[in-house]
């Protein structure tokens, strides 16, 4: 198993992606890592780790996208940044999925046109894990395309069903369509047409959802355009922050909250652990022809770890495959 780890790219890079390199080395010794980046900055940060594993090798790209940058505009002109470096990797079979914390858009970009799509999808999708009071639910499109058609809804959920079956281990899962009502006559035109197509499927569509659904493990998979997911993924990542901050305001306002917080820490541990987007690692790009995993931004070198566990993982249930066998199917 070969991975491209984008070395420039995330908020703490290069170290903290490099960091998490070695430590994913350590762990997974069927994974071979390719850092892309600055190669004088990866080896400045490799020489850090003196029993660094030797699967890990550098492969130089000059340059990066910025997040300030438009993502088309910088994969034209930036042919040697290390994100396109990884997508041409992965397009050339040199490695067979890519990990990446920086620039999203970048990232959808380079791998739509360099790796193409999938047979039979028209518009990728970033899938991404929410924590819930059960098994976690699969949130897709969080970014990926946002001038979505109802053909494209249905595909979401075609391509998330097979992601939540092979990679999470549930028959059937149940998928329902983000919505500001359950009935089926409630949202935009385009959504209840996409509602009447997954009606019409063998999915198991149990019809609208709304937002609260996302978190209380009603519903598996949920499948909105990319500009509504990317905001229910902002406003999440804000309330979580703002919970987590007020608690710890709370909790220390005199002894006995302190007395208490020491008492229940191993439960706000175990909290904090089943919350944390960094034990998710990346969000996988549905619908292209190859592997591309988004990480957080932020990412520290644990998500890093995980995203490359994840792109493993996708790989080694041949998760493209069994999408295509899906996506021929609903046509049958």
């Amino acid at each position: 198993m070969r991975i491209a780890l984008d070395g420039m790219g995330g908020d703490y890079a290069p170290g903290a992606i490099v960091a998490g390199a070695v430590e994913a080395a350590k762990q997974y010794h069927d994974v071979k890592i390719v850092l892309v980046g600055d190669q004088a900055l990866l080896r400045t940060e490799l020489e850090k780790y003196p029993n660094a594993e030797k699967s890990i090798t550098v492969h130089h790209a000059g340059s990066f996208v910025r997040m300030d940058e438009s993502a088309a505009l910088a994969i034209r002109k930036k042919k040697d940044a290390s994100v396109a470096v990884c997508a041409d990797l992965a397009k050339e079979g040199v490695v067979d999925a890519i990990v990446t914390a920086g620039h999203t858009g970048a990232a959808v970009v380079a791998s739509t046109l360099k790796l193409r799509m999938l047979e039979g999808i028209e518009r990728p999708g970033i899938g991404i894990l929410l924590p819930t009071l059960g098994t976690p639910t699969l949130l897709i499109d969080v970014g990926a395309t946002i001038d979505t058609k109802p053909i494209h809804l249905y595909q979401y959920a075609i391509m998330g069903d097979v992601y939540f079956r092979y990679i999470l281990r549930k028959n059937r899962p149940s998928i329902g369509i983000l919505n500001i009502g359950e009935e089926a006559t409630k949202g935009t035109e385009y959504v209840k047409e996409a509602h009447q197509l997954l009606n019409n499927s063998k999915l198991h569509f149990i019809g609208n959802v709304e937002g609260r659904d996302i978190f209380n493990g009603r519903v598996d998979i949920v499948v909105c355009d990319g500009f509504v997911g990317n905001v229910v993924l902002k406003v999440s990542e804000s309330i979580a922050d703002v919970i987590s901050k007020l608690l710890k305001r709370e909790l220390k306002r005199n002894p006995m909250t302190i007395l208490g917080a020491m008492l229940a820490r191993p439960a706000f541990n175990a909290l904090k652990k089943e919350v944390d987007y960094s034990e998710y690692g990346g969000a996988p790009l549905l619908g292209i022809d190859g592997t591309c995993i988004i990480s957080h931004g932020s990412s520290n070198a644990r998500a890093i770890k995980n995203a490359i566990r994840v792109a493993s993982e996708f790989v080694k249930y041949e998760i493209n495959n069994h999408i295509l066998e899906a996506v021929r199917a609903s046509k049958e």
